[in-house]
């Protein structure tokens, strides 16, 4: 690698927890792999959700992070989810603090009735989101053309909503 590349190069960083019931980073790694170049990773693994946003905050400071992708797999009882808001707060006030994005990549358990569908949920959203990752560090105009288009990871897209439904002088 030269000189020059290595100032170009981007850093992405991982986040994950030991808590979640399906390794996201795996997924985040491999499919960013298979996008493209110009990039590389740094991963963090914490043991809970609520660890989540200072091990963001200190892939920003000490690993020079330009985005992070925080991965989570919240429990279904009424403590995980108060955890989960709480942590997500926490990722909230890194971006404003640093003014840079942390990629949110939640999935909690009671998203999915059986353990084969909330394996693959856990797998396609994680993977959505390092596309979208990818899509802001290197092609943001990607994301510009998907702009109101119902687009969801993980699952079904939404679909975009009709122009036509607004009537004139309404």
């Amino acid at each position: 690698m030269r000189i020059k590349e290595l100032k170009t190069l981007k850093i992405i960083g991982v986040a994950d927890t030991t808590f979640a019931r399906f390794d996201m980073a795996n997924s985040v790694i491999d499919e960013l792999n298979s996008i493209g170049t110009g990039f590389r990773i740094e991963r963090y693994t914490v043991p809970g959700i609520k660890d989540l946003p200072v091990a963001c905050k200190m892939l920003f400071d000490d690993r020079n992070c330009d985005m992070v992708i925080a991965l989570g797999m919240p429990g279904p009882k009424p403590i995980d989810k108060q955890c989960a808001h709480e942590a997500s707060m926490g990722l909230i006030q890194v971006q404003l603090l640093l003014n840079k994005h942390v990629i949110e990549v939640f999935v909690h358990e009671d998203e999915a009735e059986a353990e084969r569908e909330l394996v693959a949920l856990a797998d396609r959203r994680s993977r959505d989101h390092a596309l979208n990752a990818f899509d802001l560090l290197f092609r943001p105009k990607a994301l510009e053309g998907r702009a109101g288009s119902g687009v969801r990871q993980g699952g079904s897209d939404a679909g975009q909503m009709s122009s036509t439904a607004i009537k004139k002088g309404d």
